[in-house]
């Protein structure tokens, strides 16, 4: 006969089950990496009102259509051309400010007919370089993007009003804050500042751009792509939320062969791709520096939400071109958005106010998520790079975990590794265990009821994402059979 037993006693039994779990009773809890004072004092220094002037700025062309390249009679002061002129003097002003250290470029090209373009295009990339100050570690680049082109309902329109205030000026003005206070600093490596053209045509900026990176070889670990960021501020809307940014990431790498791709199915790494091991240690960067105040653990602060989805239903970003070049690469944007404030054309039709105007971007709010860029991008530069060749060792059937891993290059002395793992239904890193000496290590975990990740930390405590470990059947490979 059954007996029932009291919810207390089903509690505690539960308890004491999971108590038992070898992936909960060895290692610790994962906890917010220590703050570094000097990116937050960098942080801080983030403007709301230099990002409304900049916003404002981009506003006051007129129209920024790729396309109004081609016109050569447009009023002065109004364009694309024009945009990407006042650009270029912001970055060549933070330069000027911090003795000359952004090397500024102007990556101009002719885009051939295709995908929303009529005619050869002329289109300009602008962006800055911070070039790391560790020789064996500047050739690592993080790079945060804005597009600048902006259109309206039509996407041949060169001459109506197109303010793109929100799409995609706030973006840009992510770029440029971040750049204005992370230049008067030095880190190990090196970051690239960029605003970009083209995004409305068919990320024709970014594709260019991304595809340079990978002809001169840039060692490019990560991609903050920063499209429709205002927060916007619709009168009557409850829904919007301005203490969360969406963070999109692919999951499978978009260049993963088909052999890969069954391998990362049967480990059940679909969630594992390195744009999303950037996602993970931009949630962690966030539980840094947006901490919830002592003694009000439940407290809402600004934080990003991981979106496990490449981008929008039927929407796409300046971040998948760089994934589609094989580098890793995220999309921020807004909770909620307001399509009666994007592509449209500015008018007021049954009462409702339409186009996108800088009276619905929250000011405020692009300056958290400039924050939250820049301090990841700083925690990241910072860092030493991510393991490379991650392992799990299968040469034999038990209990245990067995990995091993490579250095990253140029990592400095007092480089150690934190293995995390979390439960194979869990979104984001729950324990650890440090290694501090070495690149290899054995867990009693078993490796089939978690998923792994391998991550560098240097002696300040700056963490690099999380490098995924694929299997191995052994730790070195054994001599051939003479």
């Amino acid at each position: 006969m059954r007996t029932l037993l009291s919810s207390a006693l089903c509690v505690a039994l539960i308890g004491s089950a999971a108590a038992q779990m070898d992936n909960r009773s060895f290692g610790k809890p994962i906890t917010p990496a220590p703050a570094d004072p000097q990116i937050q004092a960098a942080i801080q220094k983030i403007s709301a009102q230099r990002i409304q002037q900049d916003i404002t700025t981009l506003v006051g062309f007129h129209n920024r259509s790729t396309l109004s390249s081609n016109d050569k009679d447009l009023p002065k002061g109004q364009g694309v051309l024009a945009a990407a002129d006042w650009i270029e003097q912001q970055f060549r002003a933070y330069s000027a400010a911090c003795g000359g250290c952004l090397a500024v470029k102007r990556d101009t090209f002719t885009q051939q007919p295709g995908s929303r373009v009529k005619q050869p295009t002329v289109i300009n990339n602008i962006y800055a370089v911070l070039r790391g100050s560790d020789p064996a570690q500047a050739s690592r680049m993080y790079l945060v993007t804005g597009h600048y082109d902006s259109r309206d309902s039509s996407n041949e329109d060169t001459r109506g009003t197109a303010p793109g205030a929100n799409d995609d000026a706030s973006g840009v003005a992510v770029s440029l804050e971040s750049a204005r206070v992370l230049s008067k600093l030095h880190f190990p490596a090196t970051l690239v500042f960029a605003a970009v053209a083209g995004e409305e045509q068919g990320l024709y900026g970014s594709r260019h751009l991304a595809d340079y990176a990978k002809q001169q070889g840039w060692n490019l670990e990560g991609v903050l792509n920063n499209d429709i960021v205002g927060g916007n501020t619709t009168p009557g809307d409850t829904l919007q939320n301005k203490n969360v940014v969406r963070v999109f990431s692919e999951g499978i790498p978009s260049t993963a062969s088909e052999q890969q791709i069954r391998m990362i199915r049967m480990l059940g790494g679909e969630s594992d791709s390195p744009s999303r091991e950037l996602a993970r240690e931009i949630a962690g960067v966030d539980r840094t520096y947006f901490p919830a105040p002592a003694g009000e653990p439940n407290t809402q602060v600004f934080h990003p939400v991981m979106e496990f989805r490449l981008d929008r239903y039927l929407r796409g970003g300046d971040h998948y071109s760089f994934n589609l070049a094989g580098f890793p690469a995220v999309r921020f944007t807004e909770w909620r958005e307001d399509f009666n404030h994007q592509h449209q054309n500015v008018r007021v039709e049954n009462g409702i106010q339409y186009g996108d105007l800088p009276q619905y971007v929250d000011f405020k709010y692009v300056a958290h998520v400039a924050q939250l860029n820049a301090a990841t991008l700083a925690t990241l530069a910072s860092a030493p790079g991510t393991p490379v060749n991650a392992r799990i060792i299968t040469q034999k059937l038990d209990n245990n975990t067995e990995l091993a891993w490579d250095a990253p290059a140029g990592a400095p002395a007092g480089t150690r590794y934190q293995i995390v793992w979390r439960d194979t239904a869990a979104p984001d890193w729950q324990f650890s265990h440090t290694v501090e000496n070495g690149t290899h290590a054995t867990l009693p975990v078993s490796k089939d009821n978690v998923i792994f990740g391998v991550r560098s930390v240097d002696a300040a405590g700056h963490r690099s994402p999380a490098a995924f470990p694929f299997p191995a059947r052994f730790l070195t490979p054994p001599l051939p059979k003479k």
